[in-house]
């Protein structure tokens, strides 16, 4: 039997500055696929974890989440981007070696992985998914053009996570305690 890949998906950004909050919406989009309850605004998702799929939600990636990271086995960070050199929908690994171990105010998803590599002695499978952001001024809207990618997003996360992770919620686990990042 295959054994099961405890995964952490992780979205981040900025809900008041319009397509930043992408992930927001992905992360919500799965839950609801997931048969989870939506996050609230407000709500990171760190209260419910323990499941074989675990989903948050928060402003920038820390240093902190190294140790939230030990009981996973792959992490699924989701991002907007607004490089016009990446597909709209883009997708791409995540590896350690990709960046520098240099302690800066912004936190990439390579720097925090190599991080827990240096930390912990091994790897975590990583991977990101990055959606086009056309509008970052001061609102809660999602431009029409990045909200038509969020069910795309939702739908290549699933095709990254092990079948039987997507089981019914009641086969699963309780949550584990609060945490807090």
């Amino acid at each position: 039997m295959k054994q099961k890949k405890r995964t952490l998906l992780i979205g981040f950004g900025n809900l008041d500055r319009a397509d930043d909050g992408v992930a927001y919406h992905v992360i919500n989009a799965f839950r609801k696929r997931w048969g989870q309850k939506a996050l609230e605004e407000g709500q990171t998702g760190l209260e419910e974890l323990g499941r074989l799929a675990d989903s948050i939600f928060i402003v920038q990636l820390a240093p902190e989440m190294i140790d939230l990271l030990d009981e996973y086995e792959q992490v699924i960070f989701v991002d907007a981007h607004v490089d016009p050199a990446l597909d709209e929908l883009h997708y791409s690994p995540v590896r350690p070696n990709d960046a520098g171990l240099t302690f800066t105010h912004h936190l990439s998803p390579a720097t925090l992985l190599a991080f827990f590599k240096a930390l912990r002695g091994r790897d975590m499978e990583g991977h990101l998914i990055s959606i086009l952001g056309c509008n970052f001024d001061f609102h809660r809207n999602l431009s029409p053009g990045t909200l038509s990618l969020v069910e795309g997003a939702v739908n290549r996360i699933v095709d990254l996570l092990d079948e039987d992770v997507l089981s019914p919620p009641a086969s699963r686990e309780t949550p584990t305690e609060k945490r807090s990042v």
